[in-house]
């Protein structure tokens, strides 16, 4: 944010004051409220510094707040000291309680003791909306060593957003505080804030009741919730995708289906999904990076993620960048590609601070590389160009990306950046390598004032919201020489009407295949038709390139990328993995996930009415499949699982019955009846309408009971006067096998019987009479990469010997 913004905003103010309506209006009748609930965590302090935080909304903000025993009443207030602009104060976050078109009751004492500044001192009570929207509140005139009573009423205008709603106290404001710190940055002491009115709105419904990923369809990559600029990131065999959290501002109106739009200034958590097969992906929710209750609490946005690895110290860890608004990127740590997180920091990773960036307008969009050499670099920036340019440069080369290098920890930097001199760029530098040579993508921008105005792009220069590329021999050198073309043009090309905007993009290897990320508002478009409200969905394509190392321009598909192997049922994995979903939503639980460990996020199914369904595509059960069990929480009576074949309304092969305790976990299992080989796998959910069924925590399948085939006999036979016992067993399977075979007398084992071949054993009885019995063979195989043993008894005739 800058200081034009604030400066805009005390204009506002100061308008509004000359009006006399900051007071007078305040004392007039308001409108009815709903009921008198006090929003305000904490307002006396008896508990701390709980629920409040230091106003962060410029980058420059900065306050110490201290529990002190000054109180006006209890025991406790708050004293803010070593304050750095006059918007240094204590702040709470009321996002989410406030409403628009409603009045509020506002009170807090305030005190401030320093006898360098003036008798009386005028403060604030102001909501920041987000973004550049400051309104001053309720204001007060304070005399020096004595307590001072905000107490007046405002109204939120019924048009203004209030997804964020941040209230904190300043002095007024001045462009350069620190002139006179006595008269603009005093320090002062807080009590008894309250703010009273209507209650907090129930929560706007999340859940996305259409279809949004259609099945045989792999774009986009998930349909129960958005996700944006959409990050790659391969270990141990797995693929994940770091998104920026669309869905957190997503909240349809009842009626209509619609949302407000997206409010980007709202974001400040990064989704994670992963996969080993590209088309089942696993949710494993939201990491809460920014804000308040955040990873790196500094920090007021995450947006646009980038992922790398790298060992430490000898320890490997895990590095999640990410753009906190358009001021500044931050970093922090994992201790695996899911968390649990950290931070290192205690400031802004890339910030005005950092050299060569300076005349960047937006330092964001991090996108980290680890070069094979073990050397890592940072991709960054984006926005306008610089006005000291001819327009012409401005709109073709506006050098307004960066590189810089990152220290060896990963969470710093090294040396200046590096201009990225890419053509017609905008914002979204990635870098990844491929046979020695180093690819750069990025967003290209749309022209207009920032750009130089009506310009004409050079040719083969990328058009508005494309994804051009360069290829050079040096990670840090970009010149625009090395621009080679369009890797991607507008996914409105692709996905028609509502689907346009600016993109963000990124390059993965997995498996020998590289594969290009984006993203398009698809879901969006298929809640609400072609007017979307901008919210994004992840989406891949495969990348191919040409013998002389260009690329093949992509073409953005709702068919997606090929599924790579198929999915293995035979174990516990959660029930938030599917191919393709209807009706459902995600949530986090408490404890470790069943599938990845006690450390990783547990997340459950949750919101399933009748009707609703998730799917698996290309489950592979081999033989047979015995049994499926769900992890279950029934919340209604009267609920059933229905697991079907191939589509939504397949043949039934199993029926779990919900009924176990309400509101409580239980395993429930089921027969499967017929179900061998590959088939896409549907769980329908049943039950009475109008109420949330159950909810899932995991699946999993057990394969029928297998039997390796085998053709065995026992026979007696006579020798010298004794009686001999002959077992022998064939395999009849199409593979080796181990045979062991068992009497009373002995057993012999066979480590690898052929196909077809004989394993064979007499046992000597030592006597002349045998009564009937029996022999056992016992064989041991693989079927479908499973290994099985199959134990089979034989009988033999009695036999006597001699005289």
């Amino acid at each position: 944010m800058t200081s034009h913004l604030r400066r805009a905003t005390r204009r506002r103010v100061t308008a509004i004051a000359a009006a006399g309506l900051l007071l007078a209006g305040f004392v007039s009748a308001a409108p009815v409220q709903a009921a008198d609930t006090n929003l305000i965590v904490n307002g006396g302090f008896e508990e701390g510094l709980t629920g409040w935080f230091v106003n962060n909304g410029n980058s420059t903000d900065a306050a110490t707040l201290t529990p002190t025993s000054d109180a006006y009443s209890g025991a406790t207030a708050v004293h803010v000291t070593n304050r750095a602009t006059t918007g240094s104060g204590p702040m709470q976050d009321l996002s989410g309680k406030v409403q628009a078109g409603q009045t509020y009751a506002l009170s807090a004492r305030i005190k401030y003791d320093n006898p360098q500044s003036p008798g009386t001192k005028q403060f604030f009570a102001t909501m920041h909306y987000g973004g550049g929207t400051y309104t001053n509140l309720v204001s007060v005139t304070a005399t020096r060593g004595q307590w001072a009573h905000f107490n007046g009423q405002f109204t939120i205008p019924a048009s203004q957003g209030v997804s964020t709603a941040r209230l904190f106290f300043e002095t007024p404001w001045t462009s350069n505080p620190a002139s006179d710190p006595n008269l603009h940055l005093m320090d002062f002491t807080l009590d008894d804030v309250s703010v009273v009115g209507a209650p907090p709105p129930p929560p706007a419904s999340k859940t996305i009741e259409v279809v949004g990923k259609l099945p045989g369809e792999h774009n986009p990559l998930i349909g129960h919730k958005f996700g944006a600029d959409g990050y790659g990131f391969v270990h141990d065999g797995r693929v994940y995708m770091y998104m920026t959290n669309d869905t957190q501002g997503y909240a349809p109106n009842p009626t209509t289906g619609v949302s407000p739009g997206i409010n980007y200034g709202d974001i400040n958590q990064i989704t994670v999904i992963s996969t080993t097969d590209m088309v089942n992906w696993t949710d494993h929710g939201e990491v809460q990076v920014a804000g308040p209750n955040g990873v790196a609490p500094f920090t007021s946005n995450s947006w646009a993620p980038g992922m790398a690895k790298k060992v430490v110290n000898g320890q490997e860890k895990f590095f999640l960048y990410y753009a906190n608004n358009g001021s500044s990127s931050n970093v922090i740590t994992g201790a695996s590609p899911i968390g649990p997180w950290t931070s290192e920091r205690t400031s802004t990773l890339i910030d005005g601070r950092t050299p060569g960036a300076e005349a960047v307008a937006w330092k964001f969009d991090p996108a980290p590389f680890v070069d094979e050499d073990g050397e890592p670099y940072l991709y960054f920036g984006g926005g306008p160009a610089s006005t000291s340019m001819p327009a012409a440069e401005r709109f073709n080369n506006p050098k307004n990306l960066r590189a810089i290098k990152l220290g060896d920890d990963m969470v710093s930097t090294e040396g200046t950046a590096a201009v990225v001199d890419a053509p017609v760029a905008f914002e979204a530098a990635q870098v990844f390598k491929r046979d020695g040579k180093y690819y750069l993508s990025y967003s290209s921008h749309f022209g207009g004032s920032d750009f130089g105005g009506n310009q004409t792009p050079l040719p083969g220069y990328p058009g508005g919201g494309q994804i051009g590329y360069m290829i050079s021999d040096d990670p840090m050198s970009w010149p625009k020489e090395t621009y080679a073309g369009v890797l991607f043009p507008n996914q409105s090309q692709f996905f028609g009407s509502g689907t346009g905007g600016n993109n963000h993009q990124s390059v993965f290897e997995y498996e020998g295949k590289y594969y290009f990320t984006y993203h398009a508002p698809t879901l969006n478009k298929r809640i609400n038709g072609n007017t979307t409200q901008g919210y994004r969905s992840p989406h891949i394509q495969e990348l191919a390139f040409n013998a002389d190392g260009t690329i093949q321009q992509v073409v953005g598909t709702y068919a997606g990328v090929e599924q790579v192997r198929d999915f293995d049922p035979y174990r516990v994995f959660e029930a938030e993995t599917f191919g393709w979903s209807k009706g459902i939503a995600t949530a986090k639980v408490d404890g470790g996930s069943a599938e990845f460990g006690g450390s990783a996020p547990n997340l459950i199914v949750r919101d399933i009415d009748n009707g609703d369904w998730t799917a698996l595509s290309s489950v592979n059960f081999g033989a047979g499949a015995g049994t499926v069990t769900a992890k279950v929480r029934p919340l209604a009576a009267g609920g059933q699982i229905q697991v079907r074949l191939d589509e939504v309304g397949g043949p039934v092969v199993a029926t779990i019955a919900v009924d176990g305790t309400i509101g409580e976990w239980t395993e429930l299992s089921a027969q499967l009846d017929g179900v061998a080989g590959v088939h896409d796998v549907y769980f329908t959910y049943s039950g009475p309408a109008g109420a949330d069924l159950f909810e899932l925590d995991t699946w999993q399948f057990t394969a029928a009971a297998a039997e390796l085939p085998v053709t065995a006999t026992a026979q007696t036979r006579c020798i010298g006067g004794t009686v001999y016992l002959a077992v022998q067993a064939r395999n009849d399977h199409d593979g080796p096998v181990a045979i062991e075979l068992e009497t009373a007398y002995g057993k012999r084992s066979l480590s690898a019987v052929a196909a077809g071949a004989n394993a064979f054993q007499q046992f000597n009885t030592r006597t002349a009479t045998l009564a009937a019995g029996t022999a056992t063979v016992r064989v041991t195989g693989s079927i479908d990469g499973r290994t099985v043993t199959t134990t089979h008894t034989v009988n033999h005739p009695g036999a006597t010997c001699g005289a």
